[in-house]
């Protein structure tokens, strides 16, 4: 594959770049003068050539500056719907108090400052993961909403009512439609959408305007007052700017020295949601980019690169914008792969806006309405009403409706707010679907790693239900922990001990301690516990939930708090002991050494035969810490423990050592050597001082061939007792796969 030196892009050339930059130019450029427009327009008529203008400056600005400090390649960076919604309805809000004409574009563009420092921080803060989180419906019912809005801001300019008429009332009142932006913008919506059937090469947008500036003029043929530039309604209007460029940037800063603290209150809710949106349009417009490129964003820098850029935007004055949709996927087909292309666009608009500021005057209102009529449409999830279909999507289709609703009745802010509550609700709805509790068995059905003589089995198979394990998963909260009390409660009339497995746990707030520390209380009534093992040390909070429980007082000495394990089999092992020890079975051959015949294994044969067996055993004493045997030794042994403990350990990659078995007196180990005699699969190493009898297969042999039936009895019997294990194996197992 051929790699240009220049790019670092297999295959790509800089000429790409300029195609790419150039094609997405043209459809950022209209849209960022219909935005410019929209906004403005909001304020008075007579501001709308200074809004076209603001919209192709932010748009320059953007462009030049979003690629050099985002550093995204390939996306295009202009004024986009969020931030002319937001915009306009703050203009509105303004217009409606009675503040001062002249004062409304200074506080629209101290909002645009605020939103810009907001995202600054946002990319310096790690908020990149965040924003991205905000669930899909609250996202879909903003978007949406704000298409709404628009659509509903553009109809009336479609219709060329005056600026006093409503539009229910200018609806029903057709005299006072202008009929000539009517047709030119019914002009640029048909084009527009049947665009991409005809061509994929000249954009959409690009191809609608045309029209509706060809659709204008022929007009014009006909009725000559539309052919002048002074005093139209229809058309945008002369542009001008007034001094020079330093001038217009001192001039904003110079405006900030008005700004009192009651300006502040005015705008910090829309600068916040502004900040918002247009943090949200860019990551989602980086995500589709990252699957078309088969790149990776830095979500985190490229925020901050946002508002780097819509600072450059608001030091200029021009309007604030994101990451936008519609450039970006027509700079990628186009070719544009790298930030060159990005910065191409800014260059091409900035010379756009020298040579064609005189032409732009001509731009019909109706063709920008028709083109921001097409934007709303598509900005609006029409999808959304298939959630209608499933019970279990109609919660996530009413929070889109509410967010709609709230957005066209009270406004965006309130319809964030509105947003970020119901966020709230659909992730407590989500976690009280799925249980926190994944498992659930008794000692019965699941044991420690230490293996139990057949008597004590017993006892375990038969009280085993009075001592339970759960393992739990996900957030423990007030949304979940109360439906865990209400699943146990059961348990908690009829068990002495419940342990809970922690290691799944993501977090646990002050309602769910308090939940645990009530069943503390239960089962202390009887005598009884509540045990945690497996405790995160450190949660994707950063939480450390051991030390939290402490203070919070849930943990604390045994029989003042719940008890804490290291591991799940040290809990285990601590209720089959309590279990046990109940029985008065734990205390039974622990401190003397026990003589063959009390071993479990050959415990029901007789005399003679323990006799002929003791002829071929060894004594072996094995002092704590030493290994009986290593994996990859070979040997034929079995073990029998007359006095001690001893643990076999599976040796893991890294010097890392896997804890399989615990066997105690009167048990034994090292049976699979015995019968196949092939090299040990695992360490031996003695917990505590061991005295051990130990049978050679060899010398078993020698002894066997003389005595057949000797033989017979002990493979038969170590038959059983392997069977037992495999049994209980089977049994653990079950209880694991049990969903």
């Amino acid at each position: 594959m051929q790699q240009s030196a220049t790019t670092g892009v297999p295959g790509h050339k800089l000429i790409d770049d300029f195609w790419g930059g150039l094609a997405s130019m043209l459809v950022a450029l209209p849209s960022s003068i219909a935005f410019g427009v929209l906004v403005f327009s909001a304020i008075s008529p007579e501001l709308v050539g200074q809004g076209a203008l603001v919209g192709m400056i932010g748009a320059a600005a953007m462009g030049l500056v979003a690629p050099l400090s985002g550093r995204t390649k390939a996306l295009i960076s202009a004024p986009c719907a969020p931030a002319a919604a937001i915009l306009t309805g703050l203009a509105v809000a303004l217009v409606s108090a009675d503040v001062e004409i002249d004062r409304i574009p200074v506080l629209l563009a101290l909002t645009a400052l605020i939103s810009a420092c907001l995202q600054v921080i946002y990319g310096l803060l790690q908020g990149g993961r965040l924003i991205k989180y905000i669930p899909y419906p609250v996202v879909s019912g903003y978007l949406s909403g704000v298409g709404l809005i628009i659509a509903i801001s553009q109809l009336p300019k479609l219709l060329g009512l005056p600026k006093e008429t409503g539009l229910l009332d200018g609806l029903s009142s057709p005299d006072l439609w202008q009929w000539p932006g009517i047709i030119v913008g019914l002009t640029t919506i048909v084009v527009m959408v049947l665009a991409p059937l005809i061509t994929e090469k000249i954009p959409a947008a690009i191809m609608g305007l045309l029209a509706g500036i060809s659709a204008y003029f022929i007009l014009g043929l006909f009725i000559p007052a539309l052919l002048s530039v002074e005093a139209n309604p229809l058309i945008i209007g002369p542009i001008s700017s007034s001094g020079s460029f330093l001038q217009s940037v001192s001039g904003q800063f110079s405006s900030l020295l008005t700004i009192q603290m009651e300006d502040f209150k005015l705008v910090i809710y829309s600068a916040l949601a502004l900040s918002a949106l247009l943090s949200i349009d860019t990551l989602k417009t980086c995500v589709v980019l990252d699957a078309l490129t088969k790149n990776r964003h830095n979500s985190n820098r490229e925020l901050f690169g946002q508002g780097i850029a819509n600072l450059a935007a608001f030091a200029v004055g021009g309007m604030p914008g994101a990451g936008t949709m519609g450039p970006t996927l027509v700079n990628v087909t186009s070719g544009g792969r790298t930030t060159r292309s990005g910065i191409t666009e800014g260059i091409l608009v900035v010379l756009a806006i020298l040579v064609l500021a005189p032409l732009i005057a001509w731009v019909p209102i109706g063709a920008l309405a028709g083109i921001l009529l097409v934007v709303a449409f598509r900005m609006f999830d029409w999808g959304a009403f298939r959630l209608l279909q499933h019970a279990e999507t109609r919660l996530d289709f009413t929070v889109i409706a509410a967010v709609v609703i709230v957005a066209e009745t009270v406004g965006l802010i309130a319809a964030s707010a509105t947003g970020v509550g119901l966020a709230i609700i659909l992730f407590i709805r989500d976690q009280i679907r799925g249980s926190v509790l994944r498992r659930r068995a008794s000692v019965k059905e699941v044991s420690s790693k230490t293996h139990r003589l057949e008597s004590e089995r017993a006892i375990l198979e038969e009280q085993g239900d009075i001592a339970n394990v759960y393992e739990l998963q996900g957030n423990l909260f007030f949304g979940t922990t109360d439906q865990l009390f209400t699943e146990l409660e059961p348990d908690l009339s009829t068990c002495n001990w419940m342990l809970f497995d922690m290691r799944r746990v993501q977090s646990l707030d002050y309602t769910a301690a308090h939940l645990f520390k009530l069943m503390q209380d239960r089962l202390q009534e009887r005598g009884g516990e509540l045990l945690f093992s497996g405790m995160p040390s450190s949660l994707p909070s950063r939480k450390d939930l051991h030390s939290y429980m402490i203070r919070v007082g849930l943990v604390g000495e045994r029989g003042k708090g719940v008890s804490i394990f290291e591991t799940r089999d040290e809990a285990l092992e601590w209720m089959e002991n309590r279990i046990l020890a109940e029985a008065d079975l734990t205390k039974q051959g622990e401190i003397k050494t026990l003589d063959l015949a009390e071993i479990e294994l050959l415990r029901k044969f007789d005399k003679t035969t323990i006799h002929e067996l003791r002829e071929c055993m060894h004594e072996r004493t094995v002092p704590a810490g030493e290994k009986i045997f290593k994996h990859g030794d070979e040997g034929d042994e079995i073990f029998l423990i007359r006095r001690g403990t001893i643990r076999i350990l599976l040796p893991l990659k890294h010097g890392k050592i896997h804890h399989l078995a615990t066997f105690k007196q009167g048990d034994y180990f090292g049976e699979m050597a015995f019968l196949d005699k092939g090299v040990r699969s695992a360490d031996a190493q003695a917990k505590t001082d061991c005295e051990l009898y130990v049978l050679s297969r060899q010398e078993f042999n020698a002894k066997v061939y003389k005595d057949v039936v000797l033989g017979v009895r002990i493979f038969a019997r170590l038959a059983l007792a392997v069977s037992l294990r495999l049994r209980q194996t089977d049994s653990e197992l079950r209880a694991i796969e049990d969903r």
